[in-house]
């Protein structure tokens, strides 16, 4: 009993000394919080799921080349009380969506304003 009592104090003064950063969720890592692009676009995919929901949009870039963006959004719960839902996106559909980019220059990036064909901000 000795033993079992020692190890679990062991591992909870363990747990208590790991620091802060060891148990946060280091997603926004990859994005370049420093920049925004704004991609006007049409909707190819709209990923409804958890942990994150994913919109695809097809969209021209300054040269005229054609590039496939993956935008990242928050978990269902969370984008619900902001006005999205499972059928916010139809395929498509012409939107444009203010994005924080990766560092790397890849089509890929965090939403943050979406604006639909209607006029409609999100």
């Amino acid at each position: 009993m000795r033993v079992t009592l020692r190890g679990a104090v062991l591992a909870i003064v363990g747990v208590l000394m790991m620091p802060a950063s060891t148990l946060t969720h280091h997603g926004a890592a990859s994005f370049d919080n420093t920049k925004e692009v704004t991609v006007k676009g049409t909707v190819t995919e709209w990923l409804w799921a958890n942990p994150h929901c994913f919109l695809k949009v097809e969209a021209k870039d300054d040269t005229g080349t054609v590039r496939n963006w993956n935008l990242e959004f928050g978990n269902p719960t969370d984008i619900t009380s902001r006005g999205f839902s499972r059928r916010t996106f139809k395929v498509g559909e012409e939107i444009t969506v203010t994005v924080t980019p990766v560092k790397s220059g890849a089509p890929v990036g965090r939403a943050r304003v979406v604006t639909l064909a209607n006029g409609q901000k999100l």
